[in-house]
């Protein structure tokens, strides 16, 4: 009798004890009482960001125009940015300094820094300034791993919204990797702390106050925060940031292949139990991919030992993957698993800057940051493309040009705004006057390899 009495106090006690430690955890991981000493800590570090670009006077000259140019500055935008090193770094978001010819930054105490432009890539929309008075020492904060980000995990975002200055609002992430077909980057955090303009370019911090996010998009049908607001992660901003800061520029990594996702009939087809893979459509010649042995109809499952289940698996992999990298590829082909090896391109100097020859271009037609030119023989030979392929075709893109964030070389643009095109010359005159009237993005049709869509082009 004493030893049962003495095992159901045992029991007991061990009870009391779980039951503690479970609700001491759930606590922990429940709303903190207040927010404040986390906002206290982190808003020094985050700034807001002016920007403003000067108006030039038609037939002004000498020093007219001078005054003209000194005293005739309109605001471009307002936005937010964060410190990210003691020495002056500041990260942003591109479209906050878009087109700007002198930039402001100023901390939450008051003080204003005149910041030049480190780098950008407007393919992911972000920016790295340097604020710099010669001795200062500015607050900063760091990276987190956004990856340890649960959906339902608390998060703070703090920003510039309207122009009001530094901001606090809280909430949870409310998903992960969201596709808003903004780029091929696409990978956003989704939450549902007040975002707001303004926002843009500020972090989104963990409940460890580290910057896991850079708030840039929301969804929104009138303008104002409803509760869908995204951010570019971390680990893909801190890279892109690195690599401005490194080289001015980003270096990408290029496979040379154009690719389509897996569907349910296709998976079923190849015997796949669901949908994984990136399959290629068009292997372009002289490209890592065709030196390799990677062929068309090839299914994608593994790149640099990651896992593939999406277009943007692959194309996140290879972009992140050090130009000149010799890594290996799996590739399903006839039933058969085979792997291969690889060594990766930069992607800005094979995809977006160089033309087959240099005869190419010498009857090309030029504007809205491309070149096009009709599908001759040569063209076709150089870019791999069809023998009945009709349109103009994308022989070069400016990589600071909004084009550059949609098309490639190698595309052939079908129609722009519903209207069928076959000549360079009038495709870009078009394109010339939807730019000069205004008009925002235009739909246009392309073709890349045998893949087939839509994209909305800003002339």
């Amino acid at each position: 009798m004493y030893q049962a009495d003495l095992r159901r106090v045992f029991i007991a006690v061990l009870a009391t004890a779980f039951f503690a430690m479970s609700s001491a955890g759930h606590a922990q991981r429940g709303a903190p009482n207040s927010f404040a000493g986390l906002a206290e800590r982190l808003t020094p570090a985050v700034v807001n960001i002016s920007s403003s670009q000067s108006v030039r006077g038609d037939g002004a000259t000498g020093e007219l125009r001078s005054l003209q140019r000194k005293f005739s500055r309109q605001p471009v935008s307002l936005g937010s940015g964060f410190i990210v090193d003691p020495s002056g770094i500041v990260v942003t978001n591109n479209h906050v300094i878009d087109n700007a010819d002198e930039i402001t930054v100023t901390l939450n105490d008051g003080r204003e820094f005149k910041a030049s432009l480190r780098g950008r890539d407007r393919e992911t929309d972000l920016a790295v300034l340097e604020i710099d008075d010669g001795s200062t020492r500015f607050p900063y904060v760091s990276w987190g791993d956004e990856e340890h980000a649960r959906v339902g995990d608390w998060v703070v975002a703090i920003g510039n919204p309207f122009g009001l200055g530094g901001s606090v609002t809280v909430g949870i992430v409310s998903a992960r990797n969201r596709d808003i077909k903004s780029g091929q980057y696409d990978d956003y955090i989704q939450t549902d702390a007040a975002i707001n303009r303004g926002n843009s370019g500020g972090p989104l911090f963990d409940m460890e106050g580290r910057v896991i996010g850079v708030n840039t998009a929301i969804f929104s049908q009138t303008g104002g925060s409803v509760g869908v607001g995204f951010s570019i992660p971390s680990d893909l901003a801190e890279t892109v940031v690195e690599q401005l800061l490194e080289y001015g520029e980003t270096r990408r990594g290029w496979l040379g292949v154009s690719i389509d996702d897996m569907t349910p009939e296709i998976a079923a087809s190849l015997g796949l139990k669901r949908p994984v893979g990136a399959i290629v459509t068009m292997v372009r010649t002289n490209s890592p991919a065709s030196d390799a042995g990677i062929e068309a109809n090839d299914v994608v499952l593994e790149f640099n030992r990651r896992d593939i289940t999406s277009v943007r698996d692959l194309t996140r992999a290879v972009a992140d993957t050090p130009v000149g990298s010799r890594v290996p590829i799996v590739v399903l082909r006839d039933g058969r698993r085979l792997t291969l090896t690889v060594q990766i391109d930069r992607r800005e100097t094979r995809m977006l800057s160089a033309s087959p020859s240099a005869r190419l271009r010498a009857s090309a037609a030029t504007g809205s940051g491309l070149t096009l030119e009709e599908p001759t023989e040569e063209v076709k030979r150089a870019f791999g493309l069809p023998a009945s392929i009709e349109g103009v075709v994308v022989t070069e893109v400016d990589p600071d040009s909004q084009a550059a964030i949609v098309l490639q070389p190698g595309d052939v643009i079908l129609e722009i705004g519903w209207e069928r095109v076959m000549r360079p010359h009038a495709a870009i005159e078009k394109l010339d006057k939807l730019r000069n009237l205004n008009s925002g993005p235009v739909q246009i049709y392309v073709q890349r390899g045998d893949l087939l869509f839509y994209e909305s082009l800003r002339p």
